[in-house]
């Protein structure tokens, strides 16, 4: 696939299943990650991998956060907290690593650096093949999560990237009218 078509036809896929990325299918995932705009090098990026277990220690921290919440939340919204994670056979938390008072790297480009990094893993895994699908949400800015994944203070929850082999229906690609959203100034 060259890289056009790659950027073009890229879109979330909300149906996922087994099998997970291989090893090799991580370690390109990861590289391609690694390629992000970084300025002065920082790499304010972590990756944290949940799959099979993991998944549901992370179902666990986002029905904590529900709890957390609403004391009074039924077990249907717990059960459906802790389900989440078991949509993919992987899911990758894209955490900013950040580190503050740099004065030329402000948080907020270090936060779009992981973001960056976030995108990155979503076109590899389209490339090879699999299907991948962004999700952020409440639980990526509660405080029960943050502190279940062992944030700093300062860093913060991008993404939560679901990864498998695509299952389902895929949804045709929305063509956008470039002039919707392009500002010429001659």
């Amino acid at each position: 696939m060259d890289a056009l078509t790659l950027l073009h036809e890229r879109s979330s896929m909300g149906k996922l299943t087994e099998p997970a990325p291989s090893t090799e299918q991580l370690s390109a995932i990861y590289q391609a990650a690694l390629r992000a705009p970084d300025h002065k090098e920082l790499r304010p990026w972590r990756f944290i991998e949940f799959i099979g277990e993991g998944r549901e220690r992370l179902g666990e921290l986002f029905a904590e956060a529900e709890f957390q919440e609403d004391p009074h939340a039924s077990d249907d919204t717990l059960n459906s907290a802790r389900k989440k994670p078991l949509r993919a056979p992987i899911v990758i938390a894209v955490i900013a690593k950040v580190t503050p008072d740099i004065s030329k790297v402000p948080k907020i480009e270090q936060v779009i650096s992981a973001g960056c990094a976030a995108h990155g893993i979503l076109l590899a895994a389209h490339a090879l093949g699999l299907g991948a699908m962004w999700r952020s949400g409440k639980y990526a800015f509660d405080p029960v999560v943050r502190k279940g994944l062992e944030l700093d203070e300062d860093d913060e929850v991008v993404a939560f990237i679901y990864l498998g082999s695509l299952a389902g229906r895929h949804k045709p690609v929305a063509q956008h009218n470039q002039a919707d959203f392009v500002e010429r100034w001659d």
